[in-house]
């Protein structure tokens, strides 16, 4: 039996092309993965209060936030398999999608696997994750655990000058930890880095370990030259140092571009291969943000809803 469609990977862009995909009546598979890439469901499993997504006017926890997606797919019909995609062949028709303990056959693919944000595994890192630690400003920064506390943002690119220019609406000092001698970030991000009062940078330093109670209190931070460890005393610590999209089992079967994304077209979810899609995070490097990757999500399950009919 061959499926109509599958999608790969949950989380917001996943469950959002499920529930419309099902509503349509395509009875979609979806594998929302175990293990690969985090846990099903997506960066929101490991996210705690999540106050920027529409309709939450008082915030929702991110893993209740993904239960109700996942519940609401359900309900449509969505046939869930909680298991990991190992390999696609894209080269033949019907489409072979091959999981740990199934392999299926299938007209259509959503793509919706995400990116992983990168991390330096620090002493102390687990422990004060989404309790002082983040890898998302704009997810993170209107914690009240933020306000009026120095923070500390590590990375030298634009994402870490947008970070730290967008934290000190809500900190009282940010500190920007920079492991070379100079920014990366473009030259107009750079004297706004510059010119900020509220900003310091540290150069050629990295962050070592994390300590603290209950949350973030204080960071340990080794200068690379000299190799002298300071203390830091900041109530949160940002990563920006990337992300890294979980593209590894679509190797040499899709278009990616230098970064690992997915390459889709225009005002469009679609790929170069006619009857898959990418949604999410897996190819969006800009935003990365819940309600993007739901919509598209949405866009992904309306494109195939209608290639699906013209076939």
């Amino acid at each position: 039996m061959v499926e109509q469609l599958v999608i790969i990977g949950s989380g917001p862009a996943g469950y959002t092309a499920a529930i419309y995909a099902a509503r349509a009546q395509l009875e979609p598979l979806m594998f929302e993965g175990f293990s690969a890439g985090g846990l099903p469901g997506g960066q929101l499993m490991t996210t705690t209060e999540v106050e920027n997504f529409p309709g939450f006017s008082e915030g929702i926890q991110g893993p209740q936030l993904m239960k109700e997606m996942r519940q609401q797919a359900l309900r449509w019909g969505t046939k869930l398999i909680t298991d990991d995609v190992v390999k696609v062949d894209f080269a033949d028709r019907p489409f072979t999608i091959v999981a740990d303990e199934l392999e299926v056959k299938t007209n259509a693919v959503i793509i919706a696997t995400g990116a992983t944000a990168k991390r330096l595994n620090i002493q102390g890192e687990e422990r004060f994750w989404n309790n002082g630690i983040s890898a998302c400003a704009i997810c993170d920064g209107t914690n009240p655990l933020f306000q009026n506390v120095e923070i500390a943002v590590v990375g030298g690119g634009d994402s870490a000058a947008e970070e730290a220019l967008y934290l000190t609406k809500y900190a009282s000092k940010v500190h920007l930890l920079v492991r070379s001698d100079r920014l990366r970030a473009s030259k107009v991000m750079q004297e706004r880095i510059f010119n900020h009062d509220k900003i310091q940078i540290h150069w050629q330093v990295i962050p070592i370990s994390a300590h603290g109670d209950d949350v973030l209190q204080s960071i340990q931070m080794q200068n690379l030259k000299d190799h002298y460890v300071s203390e830091l005393k900041v109530g949160g610590l940002f990563y920006a140092i990337g992300h890294t999209p979980n593209t590894q089992i679509f190797a040499n079967q899709i278009d990616l571009d230098d970064k690992g994304y997915i390459k889709t077209f225009g005002k469009s979810t679609s790929t170069n291969i006619a009857g898959v899609w990418a949604a999410g995070d897996v190819q969006d490097h800009i935003y990365r943000q819940a309600i993007t990757a739901a919509g598209s999500g949405c866009m992904a399950a309306l494109e195939a809803e209608r290639w699906l009919m013209q076939k």
